[in-house]
């Protein structure tokens, strides 16, 4: 009996010790465990501590990359907002530019426009319309009026302009466009002082005066039937308008 309760004893103490050891265990695991994580939060932190780092230098490296971009786009092209701001300032000084050409398109030389005359519907012809069509390939300007000569230039009498017919601004005749003016070549009567003319010559102005060089013109089928002393011309104009190209 005394054995047994021993043994008993022997048992319970070492089931006892056995349950301390399994827990001391498991404190142990656990402590590693948590001392694991306590040691893997530093890390992790100093991780995330160095990602942000990264991050920032990559984006103050990205900065610096875009504002040298910036400052080679305003060096390069004269612009302050990097390439897109340099070709919308580039076509920007190109419609400038395009403006600028064709108000100062330079005046048409004789070489040109090609000149062609029409008679007026009108019995006796007392008028013809001169048309200039311009064939240069550019934009030229049609100054003042035209200079007309019914015979040879060196003695036909001056034909005076009509200042009413005159346009509020020059005259810009595009590549392939036409201006026109108004001649008046008679008085339309049976006694008047006329001659017949089969072409006539056409000179033009340039910004100092009369240009060099003439065009010669061909009269309308029969000729025409010109007094000098009644002639006269009206300004070059996009169109012919009522009222101030009649006289």
């Amino acid at each position: 009996m005394r054995h047994h309760r021993k043994n008993t004893v022997l048992a319970v103490a070492a089931v006892a010790a056995l349950s301390l050891g399994l827990t001391a265990c498991g404190g142990s695991a656990t402590g590693a465990k948590d001392a694991g994580s306590a040691s893997s939060a530093p890390q992790a932190a100093a991780g995330a501590a160095t990602a942000a780092t990264g991050a920032t230098a990559g984006a103050t490296g990205g900065s610096a990359a875009t504002a040298g971009g910036s400052t080679g786009g305003s060096t390069a092209g004269g612009s302050t907002a990097g390439g897109k701001g340099t070709n919308a300032s580039t076509a920007s000084t190109g419609s400038a530019t395009g403006t600028k050409a064709t108000a100062k398109a330079p005046a048409c030389a004789h070489g040109d426009v090609r000149i062609t005359a029409a008679k007026a519907d009108e019995v006796p012809t007392e008028h013809v319309v001169l048309t200039a069509t311009n064939v240069s390939g550019r934009a030229c300007t049609l100054l003042k009026y035209p200079l007309l000569a019914f015979g040879p230039i060196q003695t036909a009498k001056d034909v005076p302009a009509v200042a009413k017919s005159r346009p509020a601004v020059p005259v810009v005749v595009k590549n392939g466009e036409s201006a026109y003016a108004n001649v008046r070549v008679s008085l339309g009567g049976v006694h008047e002082d006329n001659k017949v003319v089969n072409e006539f010559t056409v000179n033009l102005f340039a910004s100092d005066g009369p240009a060099e060089g003439s065009v010669v013109v061909k009269a309308p089928a029969g000729g025409l039937a010109v007094d000098e002393a009644a002639a006269k011309t009206g300004y070059w104009t996009y169109e012919l308008r009522n009222g101030a190209d009649e006289f």
